[in-house]
């Protein structure tokens, strides 16, 4: 493991945690009353799991990982590398009142060290890019599953992310492994994509966010992360592509349509995967 990289990612990722979650409102209001932040696509591969052990990986601040617990009626863990979203995690549990547990670790330090095992491990947007070993992360995902367990992924498309947010096509399908090195840190893409991120309304911040850590991703191409998953022993049952964002605006040329859905304008083009894969039981 990149353990120095990862430690700047964690720090980044306390600062933009906690810009993001000011434009957010009364979270823990918006799940008592029934609010959920799941889109569909997720529901829909994720399956029944009314009553298994999921393990959310990289769970950011919590939001999902508690709507899979009220309105999917899973039995959650959320697991993320920031204090500050893990933190957050915890008093939204409690605040809502929606049962959830919450451990703040590096995702190859608990996939190496826990000796739970679970029904599902779900991971959905942004999760990819933050790995350094993606064959590490897809072996430890396997060795947690209960047999017949399974992967849920949910993730932004590679051929989406090539390009800039002018349209214009700047960065690599893969980057093979080695890091690429963002001197601004997270961003505060909540502000950028409005309502897309917040369902229970957007809010206005005081000022302009400003990431004082710098932040490393690793870019994989979909081969890879197919490759991965099959070569840790889970058997893949399904890879869908979709045409639209579920709530991030990476472009600056997007729509938001019906369900707070992204779409490019122009030709379609792949914007969104989900992939699933089983573990023999």
């Amino acid at each position: 493991m990149r353990r120095a990289l990862h430690e700047e990612n964690r720090l980044s990722w306390n600062e933009a945690t906690r810009a993001h979650n000011r434009h957010k409102g009364d979270q823990a209001a918006f799940l008592r009353g029934g609010g959920s932040t799941l889109f569909p696509e997720e529901i829909e591969l994720l399956g029944d799991v009314r009553g298994k052990r999921l393990v959310h990986l990289q769970c950011n601040a919590g939001q999902d990982t508690l709507s899979l617990a009220k309105h999917l009626g899973a039995e959650v863990l959320g697991v993320d590398i920031s204090d500050e979203a893990i933190d957050f995690a915890q008093r939204l549990s409690a605040e809502s009142g929606i049962p959830g547990r919450f451990v703040r670790s590096d995702v190859y330090d608990f996939l190496g060290r826990t000796e739970e095992r679970f029904d599902v491990a779900f991971a959905s947007y942004g999760a990819i890019c933050w790995l350094s070993d993606l064959e590490a992360w897809a072996r430890g995902v396997e060795r947690i599953l209960t047999p017949g367990g399974r992967l849920v992924l949910v993730e932004f498309h590679t051929a989406a992310q090539m390009f800039d947010e002018k349209g214009v096509r700047r960065y690599p399908f893969s980057t093979f492994g080695k890091p690429w090195t963002w001197d601004a840190g997270v961003s505060d893409y909540v502000a950028a994509s409005g309502e897309g991120l917040t369902p229970q309304g957007a809010q206005a911040a005081a000022a302009t966010f400003e990431n004082p850590h710098r932040c490393h991703e690793f870019i994989w191409g979909l081969g890879e992360l197919v490759s991965a998953v099959a070569g840790s022993g889970l058997r893949v049952e399904l890879l869908r592509e979709w045409p639209w964002s579920n709530g991030f605006r990476f472009l600056d040329d997007m729509e938001m349509r019906e369900g707070r859905r992204w779409y490019p304008t122009g030709p379609a083009m792949p914007v969104m995967y989900g992939l699933t894969a089983a573990k023999p039981g």
